[in-house]
């Protein structure tokens, strides 16, 4: 039976169980340093770290929307998107970024990019970049730089530009 997860904006009490949630699914403690320095970043969007609860009321998975642009034009990152590795696979990571992007859009938010798994997300609605002339400033595979737009609009094309934190 599928899990039906409960998900909520991350509190200054979620800060330490966060960093646990990055520092335990991707081994290293870059992603965790990354969320870190983005809190402290003018990128930084309240409401826009979302979580994904277990049943106790545990944190276990997590995706942050920070502010970027695409050319001139404001648009959100989707990075990192993370969750405990007992809890991978159950429908979390999921959870946490569909209440990121439902409350991007409640934010009145147009575009979101992301640099991540092709087969992944265009579960959510993700297309490959490309397409609509949007690239960074680095090499990446072109299916892994892709972009969503939230109301519909067409998505500007042009060079993405990132928060500082992410060093791109």
């Amino acid at each position: 039976m599928p899990h039906t997860w409960t998900t909520r904006t991350e509190t200054d009490a979620d800060i330490a169980g966060v960093r646990e949630i990055n520092l335990a699914a991707f081994g290293t403690a870059e992603e965790a340093d990354l969320v870190d320095a983005l809190r402290a970043d003018p990128g930084w969007i309240p409401g826009l770290s979302l979580l994904s609860i277990d049943t106790d009321g545990t944190p276990v998975g997590h995706a942050l929307l920070t502010r970027c642009h695409i050319g001139e034009v404001p648009a959100l990152c989707l990075a990192p998107c993370a969750v405990l590795p007992a809890y991978q696979r159950t429908g979390a990571g999921s959870a946490a970024i569909e209440a990121g992007l439902a409350a991007a859009r409640a934010a009145g938010e147009r575009f979101v990019v992301v640099l991540g798994h092709p087969t992944y997300y265009p579960r959510f609605g993700f297309v490959r970049a490309s397409a609509h002339g949007v690239s960074l400033s680095i090499e990446v595979p072109d299916e892994a730089l892709m972009v969503l737009s939230l109301d519909g609009d067409p998505v500007p094309g042009g060079r993405v530009r990132y928060a500082a934190p992410f060093g791109i």
